[in-house]
């Protein structure tokens, strides 16, 4: 839970001065020539823009959808002991609640990071997402592996 909690304050708090440094000096700054920039977009639909065209889904019910994962995965997290999935679990729901925040916030997720050649544009969250479902994949890999043998 505590891993929730880092990974919800760096986010919000990421978010926060990213915008409004954004807003002060132009809504695109190049951090890297021609390789990633820091942007302003607003993504109505799941990570990365995934389902994001016109009124495909309403940021209520992303939320609810956000919320509902968070919940199940709370109730993993009492009844693992494996801290690789632990620390999955964690960045998992950290990210999901800190995109359910901003949907509450501004009615979408403000990303900013932009890797140029990319087409999408992610957050904090975004990456705490990936990066968790990633840990909680590799000890699933590792725990079938020593059952294996």
């Amino acid at each position: 839970m505590g891993l929730v909690a880092i990974t919800l304050i760096v986010d919000q708090l990421s978010k926060e001065l990213l915008l409004r440094y954004l807003e002060q000096v132009g809504a695109q700054v190049p951090v890297i020539d021609g390789l990633f920039q820091l942007v302003v977009v607003w993504n109505r639909g799941v990570s990365f823009g995934l389902l994001s065209g016109d009124g495909v889904l309403p940021p209520w019910m992303l939320s609810c959808v956000a919320i509902t994962v968070s919940v199940g995965l709370f109730l993993w997290l009492r009844r693992t002991d494996r801290p690789l999935t632990a620390w999955g679990i964690g960045l998992v729901m950290g990210g999901a609640i800190g995109n359910v925040i901003d949907r509450v916030r501004w009615g979408a997720v403000f990303d900013f990071a932009d890797f140029r050649g990319q087409f999408w544009c992610f957050n904090i969250a975004d990456s705490a997402i990936v990066v968790g479902v990633g840990l909680m994949l590799i000890d699933s890999l590792i725990s079938e592996r020593k059952r294996a043998l």
